[in-house]
């Protein structure tokens, strides 16, 4: 997701600064090249020899005369874009006053003025981000275009956001907007019917494919509305769905319903259950052979293609004879009857649930992709923005 991205980390003065070795760590997991910027008071709380292990590069603790913050931020300057993770609330009214007393600070009127992306993480006290002076600094920061990176709120005290936040948020900063202005809704994971209170009917799948097509889509400057029975996500507005049925609802209100602003696209990734079975109000008693009556639940695509003949869908084809060919036959079917921008066809016995995958994306063509689902999920992404164009 970072591939080949400079990120110049600035380092301020928060408790949380002991987490930013860990996000160096993520960062550069992503692909991402790190090099850490400090306040003084920051090295007082996480050691630079610290950082420097984590980035392997040493980090800037002063501007001398090599004028570190031009090489770093300036119009030809190293990085791609500089985080600042997690940023005090000193930092982000300096920033707003353009004090540049930190090496942090001058960095950041540095890349600003040069136009190089700005992510910044806050991370203080409740009562401190809440403080109107801090609320408009923020205001008067991000109206330059500068990203912030929500904080959690828990326990009094404004915390800064999961690493998973901030690696997406800086992955947006720095990836090409191919789909800003667009609404994409994706379905992901499994299905769940249930068979009495305590039973339930569901398949293998992990919505790990699916939460990667929408985190690439989010990073490609999208709105995106997850549909899901699973937990909410930094990227996504998350809509919970447990059943077939209650999928199939979600994503006719996501896609436009009931005054609902319509979606541009819709991304299929989850495993719907094929069939549902009428739930017994109380605990089904062990010990007899039992009979289950299964009833099919309504194609997702097909319904959604009727009520919305013109929306760009891509759907997901899983099957389990392994034979490319066949996998390719059904694919075809499924694009031709609904008239889907592609299909991603895969082996199911062989991915579901592991964190890599092989898939046949299949429009007029067949291209073969093996790799990580996130990687699936920039596929994906890509030619969704392309099918939008």
């Amino acid at each position: 997701m970072l591939a080949d991205t400079n990120v110049a980390l600035g380092v301020t003065g928060s408790i949380a600064t002991v987490k930013t070795v860990e996000l160096a760590h993520e960062l550069r997991r992503e692909g991402a090249s790190v090099r850490a910027v400090t306040t003084p008071s920051a090295t007082g709380i996480v050691h630079p020899w610290a950082l420097e292990f984590a980035t392997e590069r040493p980090p800037v603790t002063e501007i001398t005369g090599a004028v570190e913050h031009v090489a770093l931020c300036g119009r030809e300057g190293w990085a791609d874009v500089l985080l600042i993770a997690p940023a005090t609330a000193n930092t982000v009214g300096k920033i707003a006053a353009a004090v540049d007393d930190t090496p942090v600070t001058t960095c950041a009127t540095t890349a600003l003025g040069a136009g190089v992306p700005v992510v910044i993480a806050p991370a203080m006290h409740e009562p401190m981000y809440d403080h109107p002076g801090v609320l408009e600094a923020i205001d008067a920061v991000e109206s330059w275009g500068v990203d912030f990176v929500d904080p959690r709120i828990e326990e009094g005290k404004a915390k800064i956001a999961s690493e998973d936040a901030i690696v997406t948020a800086t992955a947006r900063a720095t990836t090409p907007a191919t789909l800003s202005g667009q609404h994409v809704v994706v379905t992901s994971g499994a299905t769940t019917e249930s068979i009495d209170p305590i039973r339930t009917l569901s398949n293998r799948a992990s919505g790990r494919t699916g939460r990667a097509v929408a985190r690439a889509c989010y990073v490609r400057g999208a709105d995106v509305t997850l549909v899901h029975d699973g937990p909410d996500v930094p990227y996504a507005d998350v809509r919970r769905a447990e059943s077939a049925a209650a999928m199939l609802d979600a994503v006719k209100l996501a896609v436009g319903g009931d005054g609902v602003a319509p979606a541009d696209a819709l991304v299929s990734a989850a495993a719907i259950s094929d069939f549902t079975v009428e739930t017994a109000p109380e605990k089904i008693r062990s010990g007899k052979p039992r009979t289950l009556d299964l009833e099919p639940t309504p194609k997702l695509l097909d319904t959604v293609r009727d009520a919305h003949p013109d929306l760009t869908m891509v759907g997901f084809k899983a099957e389990t004879s392994g034979d490319d060919d066949a996998m390719v036959a059904q694919a075809r079917a499924l694009r031709d009857r609904v008239g889907l921008a592609f299909v991603v066809a895969n082996d199911a016995t062989a991915v579901m649930g592991g964190s890599g995958t092989r898939a046949l994306v299949v429009d007029d063509g067949v291209e073969t992709y093996a790799g990580s689902k996130a990687g699936l999920g920039d596929r994906v992404a890509d030619g969704v923005a392309a099918a939008l164009e």
